[in-house]
C-alpha cells in the first residue's frame, strides 16, 4: 500500500494544506505525490493564496506554462493580424500592418498577463482558469471589422454579457445540462477538425517555402517529416505516461528537424527588444495613432452587439471542454481544485474589458493551451499561472522569441499535440456506451452541417428531452432544464449567427444586419 492509500483518510479530514502536505520522498511514485497534492489543496476563492501556505511550485508546472506561452503568442498574433487586415479593408483611412499587430500583441502579453495570470488566477482565485484566447472567433474577426464593429465596443459588450451570465450561474448550469455523449461528440469534432487544420497549414507552409536557392514546392517533404516525427514522439510519451511533456518536446523537435532539413532561411528574427506603448490614449484617443479608430460611438456598439452575444454563447462549450480534462485526469476527492466555470467566466469578462481598454484587441476565453497540459500533468491552476504570466511578460519584452513561437513547425506542432489531439482523445473517452455514442454521433453530424456551437445547443435540446441519448436521464430533468434553457440557448445562438452572417458561406443565407 502506497503512502497515498494510507493518507486517504487524512485527505478526507478537515485541515489546512500545510498540515496535510507530505514530502514527495514519502510516496511510492511521483504520480502518487501529485495526486495527494491535488486532494489536500484548499484554495481560497477571492482571497489571498500564498506559495507554501496554499500551494507549491513543482517542476511539472513549467510544462503548461511553456505550452500556454507558445499557444498564446500564436493566437494573439493571429488575432491582431486579422484585426489589422479587416480594419484596413473596412475603413479607407486606416493602414495597419505587421508592426501594429506585434505591438498590440505585446500590450496584451504584458498588462493582462500581470493582472489576470499572476495576480488573479495565481494569488486571488485559483479556481478561475486563466483568461486566454477565443480561438473559434478568430476566423470571424474579418467579418466583425467589415460589419463596422469597434474592438473596444465589442469588448465592453462581451464583458457585460459575460458578467451577467456568471452572476446568474448560467455557465455552470449549461455545463451541468450537457450530457457526456453531447460533450464527447463536441470534443471529438473540435479535436479532429482542429488537427486536420494544423496538418494542412503545416503542409501549405512547407510547400510555400522558397528562396534564391530553393524553388517553391520543393520543400514539401519538411512538413511530412516533422509530422511523422511528432507522431512517433507523441506515441512514446503516451506509452510512458508523459503526455504532459508533449508540447515542449514536440515543438522543440519540430524546430530542430525543420532547421536540419534546410527550412531555416524561412525563420525571420524581426521583433526587437523593448516595451510597447502602454498609454491607452495612444491606442484609442485619436484617428491617427494606435488603432486609428478613436473612441466607439453608438453605431459601433450596434454593429458589435450580435458578435458579443455569439462570443459569450460560445464560452460554455469551451469551458466545458477544459473542465472535463481536469475531471478525466485528476484523482477522486479533488472537487476543490477543479476550475469553477462561473468564476472563470467572471475573470474572462473583466479581463476582456480591461485588456482592450489599455490598447489590446484579443477576444478572450478560457485558456485551453494552458489548462489541457496542466490537467494531463495533474497540476492545479495557481503555480503554473504565475509561471506562465511571468514567462509571457518576459517574452513580450525580449521580443525575438515571438518570431520562433509563431514559426509554423513550432506553432502548428504545439497546437496539434497540446490542444487538438488531447481534445480528440478526451471526447472518445467520454463516449462509453450506445446511448452516449448516439448523442455524440448526432452532435458531430450537426457540427459538420452547421458549426459546433449550434450543434451543441441543438443536441443538448434533443438529448435533454430524451429524443436521443439517455431517456432515463431526461425523465429526471425539469421543464426548465429540458425545454426553456436549451431552447432559449438554441434560439439565441441561431439568431446571433443569422445576424452576423455565419451561415452565408455554407448556405448563402445573408446577414440580417
Amino acid at each position: 500500500m502506497s503512502v497515498l492509500d494510507k493518507s486517504d483518510s487524512a485527505v478526507d479530514k478537515e485541515g489546512s494544506y500545510q498540515e496535510l502536505h507530505r514530502p514527495a520522498s514519502e510516496f511510492a511514485s511521483r504520480s502518487d505525490y501529485l495526486d495527494h497534492e491535488l486532494q489536500i489543496m484548499r484554495p481560497r476563492r477571492w482571497g489571498l493564496n500564498l506559495p507554501g501556505r496554499d500551494f507549491r511550485f513543482e517542476w511539472e508546472d513549467l510544462v503548461p506554462a511553456i505550452a500556454g506561452t507558445i499557444g498564446i503568442i500564436a493566437m494573439y498574433s493571429a488575432v491582431m493580424m486579422s484585426w489589422a487586415t479587416g480594419l484596413s479593408q473596412a475603413w479607407p483611412h486606416i493602414e495597419l500592418g505587421k508592426d501594429f499587430a506585434i505591438e498590440v500583441a505585446r500590450v496584451e502579453m504584458l498588462i493582462p498577463a500581470l493582472l489576470f495570470c499572476v495576480l488573479a488566477s495565481g494569488f486571488i482565485n485559483p479556481r478561475a482558469n486563466l483568461a486566454g484566447n477565443h480561438g473559434p472567433m478568430i476566423p470571424l474577426i474579418g467579418t466583425i471589422a467589415l460589419a463596422g464593429a469597434h474592438p473596444l465596443a465589442l469588448a465592453l459588450l462581451l464583458g457585460v454579457f459575460g458578467l451577467l451570465l456568471s452572476y446568474f450561474k448560467g455557465g455552470s448550469k449549461l455545463v451541468n445540462l450537457t450530457s457526456e455523449g453531447v460533450a464527447g461528440g463536441l470534443l471529438v469534432f473540435l479535436g479532429f477538425t482542429g488537427a486536420m487544420s494544423q496538418i494542412s497549414d503545416l503542409q501549405a507552409w512547407a510547400k510555400g517555402i522558397e528562396s534564391a536557392d530553393v524553388a517553391a514546392g520543393s520543400m514539401g517533404h519538411v512538413g511530412l517529416v516533422v509530422l511523422a516525427v511528432t507522431v512517433v514522439i507523441y506515441a512514446l510519451l503516451a506509452k510512458f505516461g508523459k503526455r504532459w511533456l508533449a508540447i515542449p518536446v514536440c515543438a522543440i523537435a519540430g524546430l530542430l528537424i525543420a532547421l536540419m532539413l534546410g527550412a531555416g532561411f524561412d525563420l525571420k528574427f524581426e521583433t526587437q527588444m523593448g516595451l510597447p506603448n502602454l498609454n491607452p490614449v495612444y491606442w484609442w484617443g485619436s484617428t491617427t495613432e494606435g488603432w486609428m479608430l478613436g473612441l466607439p460611438n453608438l453605431q459601433h456598439f450596434i454593429a458589435s452587439l450580435p458578435f458579443a452575444i455569439l462570443a459569450v454563447a460560445m464560452w460554455s462549450p469551451d469551458f466545458l471542454g477544459h473542465r472535463i480534462f481536469q475531471e478525466l485526469n485528476y484523482p477522486k476527492n479533488t472537487d476543490r481544485v477543479l476550475m469553477d466555470v462561473d468564476d472563470t467566466m467572471t475573470m474572462c469578462s473583466i479581463r476582456q474589458m480591461v485588456g482592450t481598454a489599455v490598447g489590446g484587441g484579443n477576444i478572450t476565453s478560457s485558456w485551453g493551451t494552458y489548462m489541457i497540459p496542466a490537467a494531463i500533468a495533474k497540476r492545479p491552476i495557481p503555480a503554473g499561472a504565475i509561471l506562465l504570466g511571468s514567462l509571457v511578460m518576459f517574452i513580450a519584452i525580449l521580443g525575438f522569441p515571438m518570431d520562433v513561437a509563431v514559426w509554423p513547425p513550432v506553432m502548428r506542432v504545439a497546437l496539434l499535440v497540446g490542444v487538438f489531439l488531447p481534445l480528440l482523445e478526451a471526447g472518445m473517452q467520454m463516449v462509453r456506451d450506445t446511448k452516449d455514442s448516439q448523442s455524440a454521433g448526432i452532435c458531430i453530424f450537426a457540427s459538420a452541417v452547421a458549426n459546433p456551437v449550434l450543434a451543441w445547443a441543438l443536441t443538448m435540446l434533443l438529448d435533454n428531452n430524451g429524443l436521443i441519448g439517455d431517456k432515463e436521464r431526461a425523465e429526471k430533468l425539469t421543464v426548465l432544464d429540458k425545454i426553456i434553457i436549451p431552447g432559449g440557448v438554441l434560439i439565441i445562438c441561431l439568431l446571433a449567427m443569422l445576424a452576423v452572417g455565419m451561415l452565408e458561406d455554407q448556405y448563402g443565407i445573408k446577414a440580417l444586419l
